[in-house]
């Protein structure tokens, strides 16, 4: 596959492009700075550079020409609220729009689980980013593209288990990143899983036998 990963220098996005490079997949991205995209190319990934939060569709589009997939693993981790807007709400937006224009019809969304501030007194920027990631997972809800939602539990640095659990539903608990990754790379690479959100945590089943079961009944599946 040709993937392109907007945020591919972040910490999931950066495992990701390995697991892909692994699978013998060819990896693109976009990067804010020139020694980022050096590094990237060192490791095979053919980075570009910009910025996120002011691109236009049309500009990140002649990106996305030719690619099987678009990932958007970027995220602003509840900082700034303008921030916030831009990265976590209209790039994701835009990425939508310019799958759209250079005829990308996959699109995966790395989200969040909607409960996992719960219990904690987020603070009212912690809020406003926990709303607009919500607002956002129904816009690519919306959207024509054959479009995947990925919901990880809270992210940690942990070695990879190798093991989750996956489904339309998980509890709040945590999850490596490498787990993550993995598992992303594994649904991307299952055309039959489309159009669903499915939430991610940790677990005892395989990630490739996770995957396999989510497919829908109507394809043979697990649900």
């Amino acid at each position: 596959m040709k993937v392109f990963i907007i945020g591919v220098s972040g910490a999931v996005g950066g495992l990701l492009a390995r697991e892909l490079r692994d699978r013998g997949d060819e990896v693109s991205g976009l990067v804010r700075r020139e020694e980022q995209r050096a590094d990237l190319a060192a490791r095979g990934v053919d980075a570009r550079v910009g910025d996120l939060a002011s691109m236009k569709a049309e500009a990140m589009a002649s990106l996305f020409k030719g690619m099987d997939a678009v990932v958007y693993s970027a995220g602003s981790n509840a900082g700034a609220r303008a921030v916030t807007v831009a990265i976590d709400g209209e790039g994701v937006v835009t990425a939508l729009e310019a799958a759209s224009l250079a005829r990308v019809r996959r699109f995966a969304l790395v989200s969040v689980l909607p409960e996992a501030s719960r219990g904690q007194n987020p603070t009212a920027d912690e809020e406003f980013y926990f709303a607009v990631k919500k607002l956002v997972d129904v816009t690519v809800t919306m959207s024509d593209l054959d479009w995947l939602i990925l919901r990880p539990s809270m992210l940690v640095d942990d070695p990879a288990n190798g093991t989750v659990a996956l489904g339309p539903a998980q509890p709040h608990d945590e999850i490596p990143r490498e787990d993550v990754a993995a598992t992303l790379a594994e649904l991307l690479h299952e055309p039959r899983i489309g159009r669903q959100i499915l939430e991610l945590n940790q677990g005892a089943t395989p990630i490739a036998q996770a995957v396999r079961a989510a497919v829908p009944r109507a394809f043979g599946g697990g649900f």
